[in-house]
């Protein structure tokens, strides 16, 4: 549960979604509005990059053109004795997320495929949870590839871990920990997603912005016959 209270005023939102999310920010937003000014316009994105041996997340606030991170970090899943227990452990550190910081959309990493069908099974079971938690708190999520990620963020889909976080700093203007690298990528996918949302293209000629597929939803899509 979120409260807020300003002199008499208190609200309280129960098991947040969509709608009362961005009613709850209005509210925030005008009751420390002295001035009674509009509030400058506001969004907060969740970014992961799953794993299953460490998986991370990444969570920044957008706030006209400024990005602001508000907290990255990694679940160290190497711990846990069954994979159950490690994919129990994402849910519940995204849920924890998504009900403190009320982001209003996830950005994932589409599974990356590899040579061995167990660790992409693996992997995509991650995200699968990873998922499982937005879809809970009615969050829409976005995919994006490894490649266009790091494109984004650098200019290069072949950019290295190091490359990310060097650029990251530069966007943030602030020294990332060392100790949080892994972290980077989930920080960078949900750069990536601002940048997409707010490209001319991603808008087409009738208004509507497209869905992003790639990679798992590609492969889906080019292959009916081989999920079910």
């Amino acid at each position: 549960m979120t409260i807020f209270a300003k002199k008499n005023i208190f609200l309280a939102f129960v098991a947040p979604n969509r709608e009362n999310r961005s009613l709850f920010r209005t509210m925030q937003n005008g009751l420390n509005n002295k001035n009674g000014e509009t509030p400058t316009y506001e969004k907060i994105i969740l970014g992961v990059d799953p794993g299953t041996q460490i998986a991370g997340y990444g969570v920044i606030k957008i706030t006209g053109q400024r990005i602001d991170l508000l907290q990255y970090g990694v679940l160290k899943l190497g711990k846990y004795s069954t994979y159950q227990l490690k994919l129990q452990k994402i849910f519940e550190r995204i849920t924890q997320l998504i009900d403190e910081f009320l982001p209003d959309e996830m950005a994932i990493e589409d599974p990356f495929y590899g040579k061995n069908p167990q660790s992409m099974l693996k992997l995509g079971r991650a995200q699968g949870v990873a998922m499982a938690a937005a879809l809970s708190r009615n969050i829409p999520i976005v995919e994006y590839s490894p490649k266009s990620v790091k494109k984004s963020v650098t200019g290069s889909g072949s950019a290295s871990k190091e490359q990310v976080a060097y650029m990251l700093q530069s966007i943030l203007k602030q020294e990332l920990r060392p100790e949080f690298f892994d972290a980077t990528d989930a920080v960078a996918i949900a750069i990536c997603h601002h940048y997409h949302a707010n490209s001319p293209s991603s808008v087409p000629s009738n208004g509507k912005k497209s869905s992003k597929k790639g990679g798992w939803g590609a492969f889906v899509s080019e292959n009916p016959n081989r999920v079910k």
